[in-house]
């Protein structure tokens, strides 16, 4: 079964400031420009304008029952990414870029209401991330200008006029210095070696023309961690069951963390803006054949950890086995300790008993001389043999 866990939501943001509404979606969402209406009247004509020079993108007439998108001017930045609701006149921007960042104009009627886009771009911290000002060359007269943050400090500027480059890289505490980089033909501000001090919103105004970048800088993701909790090990006589838990090892925003069976997800959670340590309990089946992996990703990037099923996962049998293996195996080694060391105290009376037997059994030997008559004995002395009875003596 799939469960999900939204901690909140990080779509797009819509804030009113007076007459203009505010709205900042990532690149590559879809965002939509809402008419506030329920439904048009029969006489409605409404239509949809962007930029400075007011280019008509789309409109829809009622009297004539005629809906036209204009996808191909602007060099067709819009081509097949504008939707317009018939019922209520509402603009949808699918696939968004930093080309469609800027101001729009909607036009019910005599009514204006007015909306500035701002396209987030995302970076991996330590990147390099490109602003484009869209220009193969800037005109002669243009001044060029790059702002950041809310106090809009001024950190880069192209004056072609007075044939003047300059990057105000000490400001801000020196956050910039050594890192931007302003392309002379074009005008785009490139931002090396990026830390989540450079996430924030970039201004760029070409002779008092706005446009607005939102910068975000994701941190490097962990390896997530997938461990077993042991104390829920479980068995049926059908079934054995494995309790498991995957984590993050340091506390990361901008996140879900995900489990997957194959490509099917499971069970996910998210986080957005926080910094909180995420964890995801998941059970299996012991027999179970299926390839699961845990998957902390972000908008731009993921970390995926497998689990090795026979390495983290032991049923209440087998871990029963085990211990009377060990247990038994203890044992055994002890009888065999007793034996061995019975054996050699045997040996040892054994060696006592035989050197007393043998001092018992010693044969002592009494001589007794006889000498025969001497008269014999005319031409030489000899030697002889003198043989004598022995008697034992225990």
């Amino acid at each position: 079964m799939f469960h999900t866990v939204l901690l909140c939501l990080c779509f797009w943001r819509l804030d009113v400031f007076g007459d203009t509404v505010k709205i900042s979606v990532n690149e590559g969402d879809s965002v939509s420009l809402n008419s506030d209406l329920t439904e048009m009247k029969d006489d409605d004509v409404i239509q949809w304008r962007f930029g400075n020079k007011n280019t008509s993108i789309a409109e829809i007439n009622k009297r004539a029952d005629r809906i036209t998108l204009y996808d191909d001017v602007l060099n067709g930045r819009f081509r097949d990414r504008l939707k317009l609701d018939n019922q209520t006149g509402s603009l949808t921007i699918t696939n968004t870029t930093t080309e469609h960042a800027g101001g729009y104009k909607l036009q019910i009627n005599s009514e204006i209401k007015r909306f500035f886009l701002t396209v987030n771009v995302s970076v991996m911290e330590g990147d390099s991330v490109s602003l484009k000002a869209r220009f193969t060359k800037i005109k002669d007269d243009y001044v060029i200008q790059w702002r950041f943050g809310d106090e809009i400090t001024l950190i880069a500027e192209i004056n072609v006029t007075a044939d003047r480059i300059t990057v105000y890289e000490d400001v801000l505490d020196g956050r910039f210095r050594d890192r931007l980089k302003l392309d002379n033909q074009t005008g785009s501000l490139t931002i090396t070696n990026t830390t989540t001090e450079h996430a924030g919103v970039y201004e760029r105004q070409i002779n008092g023309v706005r446009k607005r970048f939102g910068l975000i800088v994701f941190a490097r993701l962990p390896v997530p961690v997938i461990s077993s909790n042991s104390s829920h090990c479980s068995s049926s006589s059908s079934s054995s069951s494995c309790s498991l838990v995957c984590s993050s090892v340091v506390n990361v925003s901008h996140v879900t963390l995900s489990w997957y069976a194959g490509i099917s997800v499971l069970s996910s959670i998210s986080v957005c803006d926080l910094s909180i340590s995420l964890s995801l309990p998941l059970e299996v089946e012991y027999q179970d054949k299926n390839t699961y992996s845990c998957v902390l990703n972000n908008p731009i990037s993921n970390q995926t950890t497998h689990l090795d099923i026979n390495t983290l996962c032991h049923t209440c049998a087998v871990s029963m086995i085990v211990l009377i293996s060990a247990a038994a195996a203890g044992f055994l080694f002890i009888v065999s300790a007793v034996v061995g060391i019975f054996c050699i105290c045997k040996k040892c009376r054994q060696t006592d008993q035989e050197v007393e037997t043998h001092e018992e059994e010693i044969t002592y030997v009494v001589p007794k001389f006889y000498k025969r008559n001497s008269q014999k004995l005319d031409n030489k002395e000899e030697d002889h043999v003198v043989y004598a009875p022995i008697v034992k003596r225990k």
